[in-house]
């Protein structure tokens, strides 16, 4: 069955290096701020700068959460970052399974104490 995915996003978010991806993703979802992070590597980025236009090889980072989710994980994203302004778009899917809603939902609760 599919079902509108209004209470979910997929954050788009870039970093220098896999080792630093890895750590950022591991992180995310062991605070139950993302259910996955997708890692992309190889991906050329071209942007400007300060002024200057830039060409990096960066990992795209692919993180499913709720909107519940959505402030604290810019906030940890950002702390946990490099970069002095790193990459925060965020995608609103039309649809999903119900079942990996239900997965997804589940992934991102906070365990209670």
């Amino acid at each position: 069955m599919i079902l509108p995915a209004a209470d979910f996003r997929i954050v788009l978010s870039t970093a220098g290096s896999r080792e630093e991806a890895e750590r950022i993703a591991h992180a995310l979802v062991d605070a139950h701020l993302a259910a996955c992070v997708n890692l992309l590597p190889g991906l050329v980025s071209v942007y400007r700068w300060q002024g200057k236009v830039e060409t990096a090889q960066e990992v795209l980072l692919l993180i499913k959460t709720t909107v519940a989710n959505l402030e604290r994980l810019e906030s940890a994203l950002r702390g946990l970052h490099s970069y002095d302004l790193p990459e925060f778009l965020v995608l609103t899917p039309e649809s999903a399974s119900k079942p990996y809603l239900d997965w997804l939902l589940e992934s991102t609760k906070t365990p209670h104490s």
